[in-house]
């Protein structure tokens, strides 16, 4: 007699009125096919059920288990999600199949402890690694998005509905997202604002959009934004948080003078001392040349690739001192000073913040989380099976991507898509640039404390995104090391572990385009380099997409903060500029409104969400791994408690990295 207990997913839609059969698969053996008892409730959503069944012989140490479905009288056959299996044994051994997945139609579930594949590995378990994955090849499959720009699934037409049922969202997820963003589109027509495609009058004005939607933070911002110390704080602490540079040398190409920055550092220093103190920054925007601008509602827009000099003041702050607004220095593109009128100076930033939105947006948040995340979720499904511990570990940071991916392509970066309409990239400029930006990423700037040193950025004062990021980067790594080295007692382990190394190898060559001049591994020989990469990859679909998504709204509602696009030209003189001209310049009402309503969408995860840490699919069965899970649960717990203690003394709090408000994966 063998006793079982099979438990259905929590979703609405989880359940199946299909008959169930179970065969148990042991070293001595398999069973007979036991068709499960058909009743009413046994797999409905959340059921938890037992069975008892009896097999003519004792099947030993059990490998696994298939489960597979039938018709149920004339009922169409329908998926099923079933979280796990449990079979106690005739002498009281306790095995658990964890599965967390939608079966079609069968599906085989390895008993639940991780397995690092050796030669010694049973060949049930061997085979059984081979049909899965072989399976999973042929329905996950790579293709080409844009030349130059990693590779994403090939889905019917972009379509999420066409996705395999394990990555769509859950049917909670999909409700409030769809209602989400159908009511925030049907408020902003039925108000006119959608159709409208004069400029703005009045700034004033642009909060009749904003307001519709607000943020715990947005107002503060649409009250503070002129403020160069504002302006400054978010290249450290905003939505972008990973441009900036200390610069130890301004740019040829950007002729900045003692003269010219005297009014702003003052009697007692100049830029050359300032430069040898390190307190100059740089935020340079070169990869925006050549990137060609679109047309909205008839109307030539303009994108610029602007310089900006940043200085730390003796009062910690960190605030502009001189702007570029090209690459090409002259007469045509003057320097653009605090000095100068109140509109020049305040023009000048709003090309920053432009180009800032566009970097953001393209290179910062849609390549370096979204399109890698992808990458890693295709080749962690083709290539590692369900029982590896690697699999184990990174599948919850994966949850959702390829769902909320689709959708970007189709309805934000796709054809008629928000992109087009609204911001100056859309048309043809986001591959361009996507493909520009690509070719800047490498491994140091993917890992946070190499990317940190790189920037020169290690003790400028008041960067959040650093402190908070680097405890959080420390927690992970130190998780990620307990389980590594729990599984892999060897570094010979990592460097013979076929499918690690085939799962790194395919990531570098459809992720990364084996570009081995990035630094990124094609292959992996030490625990080590192990858990820096797997750190990496974990780090950048949870809490780096956390920092550079979820404040989306809070920075960019008031859109001169954050224009999604620029309808005049770059200024080209001094001394002309007033608030009509800088009106003119801004997005009309209906690319306003499209950006507002955009970020507002992308900053509220829908239902059905898993805080970084938090893993209620218990994937791991031993207890060794489970008490990891636990520590780095305290950790994070002690990181979320010093940030919010922290937050309560600032004017505008930066949440953004605590990690009870953090996704574990890219999943909006």
């Amino acid at each position: 007699m063998y006793k079982l207990k099979v438990a259905t997913g929590t979703d609405l839609a989880a359940g199946t009125c299909n008959n169930v059969s179970i065969v148990l698969v042991g070293v001595h053996g398999e069973s007979e096919v036991h068709q499960l008892p058909h009743q009413w409730n046994n797999f409905i959503s959340g059921a938890v059920t037992e069975f008892n069944i009896t097999v003519n012989k004792d099947l030993g140490e059990l490998l696994m288990v298939r489960l597979s479905m039938e018709r149920y009288l004339k009922f169409p056959l329908d998926p099923w999600y079933c979280s796990y299996v449990t079979v106690t044994c005739p002498k009281g051994q306790l095995y658990k199949f964890p599965l967390y997945q939608w079966i079609l139609k069968s599906e085989e579930i390895p008993e639940g402890k991780g397995v690092v594949i050796t030669k010694n590995t049973h060949p049930v378990l061997q085979q059984q690694r081979k049909l899965e994955l072989g399976i999973k090849r042929e329905t996950y499959k790579w293709k080409v998005y844009a030349e130059g720009v990693p590779h994403c699934i090939d889905v019917a037409n972009d379509d999420p509905l066409n996705l395999p049922p394990n990555e769509q969202y859950s049917f909670q997820k999909q409700t409030n997202f769809g209602l989400l963003s159908y009511s925030t589109g049907l408020e902003a027509k039925l108000n006119g604002f959608s159709f409208n495609t004069d400029s703005w009058h009045i700034l004033e004005d642009i909060k009749l959009v904003s307001s519709l939607r607000k943020s715990q933070y947005s107002d503060i911002v649409s009250k503070i934004w002129k403020e160069d110390t504002f302006f400054g704080s978010q290249y450290l602490n905003g939505i972008n948080p990973t441009l900036i540079k200390k610069c130890v040398k301004v740019p040829g190409n950007f002729p900045v003078t003692d003269h010219m920055v005297a009014p702003s550092l003052g009697a007692y220093t100049n830029l050359q001392k300032e430069l040898q103190n390190g307190h100059i920054f740089l935020a340079d925007y070169e990869v925006f040349q050549g990137v060609p601008a679109n047309t909205i509602n008839g109307k030539p827009q303009y994108c610029a690739a602007p310089m900006c000099l940043l200085w730390k003041n003796p009062q910690d702050q960190l605030v502009p001192i001189a702007i570029q607004i090209s690459q090409i220095p002259g007469k045509m593109f003057p320097i653009f000073l605090p000095s100068d009128s109140e509109y020049d100076w305040l023009l000048a930033k709003i090309w920053v913040r432009s180009a800032d939105f566009q970097l953001h947006e393209v290179d910062t948040h849609l390549l370096r989380t979204h399109l890698l995340a992808e990458v890693f979720s295709i080749a962690t499904t083709r290539q590692l099976p369900m029982g590896h511990p690697v699999y184990k570990l990174i599948i919850p940071h994966l949850r959702y991507t390829l769902e909320i991916n689709a959708f970007a392509r189709t309805k934000l970066i796709g054809p008629n898509g928000v992109f087009d309409l609204a911001l100056v990239t859309g048309n043809g400029g986001v591959q361009v640039l996507l493909k520009k930006a690509m070719a800047e990423v490498t491994y140091s700037s993917l890992c946070l404390p190499d990317n940190i040193k790189r920037r020169g950025m290690e003790h400028i004062p008041n960067y959040l995104y650093r402190d908070d990021g680097m405890k959080v980067w420390a927690a992970i790594e130190s998780f990620v090391a307990n389980i590594i080295n729990y599984y892999y007692t060897s570094d010979e382990m990592v460097k013979e572990d076929p499918e690690l190394q085939a799962w790194v190898a395919e990531i570098f060559k459809e992720g990364f385009l084996q570009n081995k001049s990035s630094g990124v591994p094609y292959s992996l020989g030490t625990r080590p380099s192990l858990i820096k990469y797997l750190t990496m990859v974990i780090f950048r679909c949870s809490a780096q997409h956390a920092a550079v998504n979820s404040g989306q709204f809070d920075f960019y509602s008031w859109m001169p903060n954050g224009p999604t696009t620029m309808k005049s030209p770059p200024p080209s003189t001094k001394g002309v500029t007033t608030m009509e001209t800088i009106l003119e310049a801004l997005p009309d009402v209906s690319s306003t409104t499209g950006g507002i309503g955009t970020v507002w969408v992308l900053s509220n995860e829908p239902m059905d969400r898993r805080r970084l840490g938090e893993y209620p699919d218990e994937r791991f069965t031993e207890k060794t791994p489970q008490q990891f899970i636990k520590k780095f649960q305290q950790q994070l717990s002690e990181i979320s408690k010093c940030i919010q203690e922290r937050n309560k003394t600032m004017r505008l709090p930066y949440p953004y990295l605590d990690p009870s408000q953090t996704e574990n994966g890219v999943s909006i």
